[in-house]
């Protein structure tokens, strides 16, 4: 179902009913349909027509709001016609946006203007303000062609800067359709994803809400005792995190209204899993595995046990291979690189691509990660082709080292990787974010004796004691890195 027309029929029958909370802000669905028609008058008036980076069919229209009481209509509004939103993080370095807007080239630029956003045509200099609309009187919004682009996300990476992805509507449209049964998505399915709305995470999670005609809550900001308050007394039903944000949320009391917990972004631990039955006993807890440029891959079942490599069953409508370096099939539990012939993969990137990433074999895809495949079909995951370590002749995949220490009560975050070694040919290193107070190096060899052989065990390691972390969440790997590199004092080595 187009999200346009989804939103002229929520309006339309149920105007006061509430559509986006960020914090002590309510945008009602009433509201919501006015605003995003006065933005797309103004975008079709500030841009008559498309001149960026996607070519003359479609106006690429830059968001660069963060999350703000009105990015809702501002990304209905960009999505809507023959109109393309391209979402940029504005916690991004300067210098970083300044050069993803250059390559862009957009037609125009949506920013935070207070409680109200900006339109900016960069071209002409031309820009006009847009507040809160209470009366729709502008035209009803366009539904857009499902073969066209509607929205460019950028791929996270640790070097370089973020790639632009492309996606048409009739991906989206066919995820979001085969998703809200699947999950159980319906008007009253209120949600809270507190992350950055310009990631997929939330974003997605969002856009699920704006169909059903559900309630979704947001945060400018991830902080975990104004997201247990919001959670305590809204009524959110369903909650969709990336794991250090269930972490954060599992050092308070228990949840007795959350139904239904979605987690993505990186593996849950049997601890993680532990603290959840704890602190949200009546929730259903999935797991999904995606990537920008594949949509959802597999996801798991909330009685599944919990699992360091096991990511779940192939989602609705996807099917997963395993192949090898020859492009072969290989059998159920031997590892290769994992392919998926699926509906909901991106259109590719926008330009000349680096050479990595986003892969295709006929009609599979792949972004290189490694695993295999049960004989009941569930996918195992192990990391990510090129980050593989080969220390001492053993292949060694950061990522399963990673879950292993982050399953250890000790353990509070983790990040793993490889550098060069004059003998063994590389070396595991590991930066840890301990759980508490005086975690020793002892304590912790032993705890590892008991998770991984001793060959996978980090024979480098420091201490963090707050590990730096992306506006989504994640461990910021180039970061982590950087201080190894540089040894510097915001880590403590430990051997």
């Amino acid at each position: 179902m187009p999200l346009s027309g989804a939103l002229e029929r929520h309006a339309a029958r149920s105007p006061k009913s509430p559509a986006f909370h960020l914090e002590d802000r309510v945008l009602s669905y009433g509201a919501l349909r006015a605003t995003a028609r006065r933005l797309y008058a103004i975008i079709s008036a500030l841009a008559p027509e498309g001149r960026s980076a996607i070519g003359p069919d479609n106006r690429l229209i830059a968001l660069v709001t963060g999350n703000h009481p009105l990015f809702p209509a501002a990304f209905v509004a960009a999505t809507a016609g023959n109109a393309c939103a391209a979402l940029i993080d504005p916690h991004l370095p300067a210098a970083t946006r300044q050069r993803l807007l250059d390559r862009l080239d957009p037609d125009l630029v949506v920013t935070a203007d207070g409680c109200d956003l900006l339109v900016s045509n960069p071209r002409s200099g031309s820009a006009e303000t847009v507040c809160e609309q209470m009366e729709a009187i502008d035209r009803a919004l366009p539904e857009g062609h499902a073969d066209a682009p509607f929205l460019i996300v950028f791929t996270s990476g640790t070097t370089a800067d973020p790639k632009p992805i492309i996606r048409d509507r009739r991906s989206w449209r066919t995820s979001l359709a085969a998703g809200a049964p699947f999950f159980g998505i319906d008007a009253t399915t209120s949600t809270c994803a507190p992350g950055p709305l310009a990631h997929g995470l939330a974003l997605y999670a969002m856009t699920e809400c704006l169909l059903a005609g559900a309630a979704f809550h947001s945060a400018r900001h991830f902080e975990a005792d104004a997201a247990r308050e919001t959670i305590r007394h809204a009524t959110v039903r369903r909650l969709v995190l990336v794991p250090t944000m269930l972490r954060r949320l599992c050092e308070g009391a228990p949840f007795e209204n959350i139904e239904a917990i979605t987690v993505a972004g990186a593996k849950l631990t049997a601890t993680d899993h532990a603290l959840c039955r704890q602190h949200f006993p009546k929730a259903a807890l999935r797991e999904y595995y995606g990537a920008s440029e594949l949509g959802f891959i597999s996801v798991t079942s909330p009685d599944d046990a919990a699992s360091s490599t096991v990511v779940g069953k192939a989602f609705p409508g996807v099917a997963i291979s395993v192949l090898d370096e020859a492009g072969k099939t290989v059998p159920a539990g031997e590892t290769g690189t994992v392919f998926v012939e699926s509906p909901l993969i991106a259109t590719g990137y926008l330009g000349a691509g680096d050479g990595a990433g986003l892969a295709r074999v006929g009609a599979l895809a792949s972004v290189g990660d490694l695993g295999f495949l049960g004989a009941d079909g569930t996918l195992h995951l192990l990391g990510r082709s090129g980050g593989m370590v080969l220390s001492g002749g053993n292949n060694i995949y950061p990522s399963e080292v990673e879950a292993a220490l982050q399953s250890l009560p000790l353990v509070h975050a983790a990040h793993v990787f490889g550098l060069e070694h004059a003998d063994l040919g590389g070396e595991l290193v590991a930066v840890i974010e301990p759980a508490g107070p005086g975690l020793t190096l002892q304590a912790l060899k032993t705890a590892l004796a008991e998770v991984l052989p001793r060959y996978k065990q980090p024979r480098r390691l420091w201490l963090c004691r707050k590990m730096p972390v992306t506006p989504s969440g994640k461990v910021e790997a180039k970061t982590v890195r950087q201080w190894v590199a540089e040894e510097s004092d915001a880590l403590e080595r430990l051997t």
